[in-house]
């Protein structure tokens, strides 16, 4: 599959009108495409592993809408839509929703329709991805690319699956706040470890430091919730004492919350992992609708599928994944904030 082609991704619960798409597309030498979907969150889980140029999308599916999915998707991934329904009276709906572009589907009994629709079509792709390509990113939305952070929260089981997905980042990764349940002083102690065997700079926290790509905090154990806090330079971290949350003392959801308030949108993601108990679960969920994509371990790779499990069943989670995969997915939807 070239990059010099016009990559799209096929939305539709018609496999009649999917394929009709296809051959559409086919007859353009500068359009493949990558993948075929049949809901919105089969669509979701092809657009991390397929990464394409553009999407079509129907309006009328099962398990949701796209507009619905439109107003989830866009905050988080800045993907050019064009939405091809035979819902021709919700084109402008559609566009409201953030789609870039809206082609009313044929009647499948009209041939001459049919084929006017289909010669058209790679046309309207071009289109789209003209018309995206001619925006320009502003100086104040580059500056909040910059500012992008991952926060991480774990408890039993977590030291290890931590370890593995902090092992695995790249040097240029953006900022890192981890949360992990231990005793204090363990905190420091992991930190230095982690630091040892990692591309990143790994560090336990202290009230007032900057959250910049390439570093990790980690917060530490048994003393103060960690808050993150953004200024006007960046984002720092905030170290606040007080009662224990979920049963802990630092506790994953005061984190989420923080996040949630402090960096509301796509630039910020939430990953919980292994552990027991709730922690994180509400706070993961606060970070999702404000548009963060959030990652949650799934129940295989999990020593303790108690938080994680939380987090999905109350709809916190964008994605959920074994262990092995999380790292691939972060450092994935990272490199589309750069």
């Amino acid at each position: 599959m070239s990059r010099d082609k016009i990559r799209v991704l096929v939305v539709d619960d018609s496999l009649f009108f999917r394929s009709m798409l296809v051959r559409g597309f086919s007859c353009a030498p500068d359009i493949e495409v990558v993948g075929e979907a049949f809901d919105p969150y089969d669509a979701r889980d092809r657009l991390l592993g397929l990464e394409p140029d553009m999407m079509t999308l129907d309006i009328e599916m099962p398990n949701m809408n796209g507009v619905e999915f439109l107003k989830i998707l866009l905050p988080q991934w800045k993907i050019p839509v064009l939405v091809i329904s035979s819902r021709g009276d919700l084109a402008d709906v559609a566009i409201r929703a953030g789609a870039t572009d809206f082609f009313q589907k044929p009647e499948r009994a009209n041939k001459a329709a049919v084929e006017a629709f289909l010669a058209e079509l790679p046309a309207r792709a071009r289109a789209v991805i003209s018309k995206t390509r001619k925006a320009s990113v502003s100086p104040s939305t580059a500056g909040s690319m910059s500012g992008s952070v991952v926060a991480l929260g774990a408890s039993t089981g977590g030291t290890q699956a931590t370890a593995r997905i902090v092992k695995s980042l790249p040097r240029d990764f953006p900022g890192m706040l981890i949360v992990q349940h231990m005793p204090p002083d363990f905190t420091r102690m992991y930190a230095e470890n982690l630091d040892r065997d990692c591309a990143l700079t790994v560090e336990e926290a202290r009230d007032g430091d900057k959250v910049e790509r390439g570093r990790v905090l980690i917060a530490p154990g048994g003393k103060r919730h960690m808050e993150v806090q953004r200024r006007s330079d960046g984002n720092y971290v905030h170290l606040v004492a007080g009662e224990k949350v979920n049963g802990h003392c630092p506790s994953v959801d005061t984190l989420f919350y923080s996040m949630a308030k402090q960096l509301p949108g796509r630039f910020s993601v939430g990953v919980l992992l292994t552990g027991m108990g709730t922690d994180g679960a509400r706070g993961l969920l606060a970070m999702r609708n404000t548009g963060a994509y959030t990652v949650g371990q799934d129940e295989k790779s999990s020593v303790v599928y108690g938080m994680p499990r939380e987090a999905f069943e109350i709809g916190a989670v964008t994605r959920q994944a074994p262990l092995e995969n999380i790292a691939d997915l972060i450092v994935r939807y990272a490199h589309n904030l750069k």
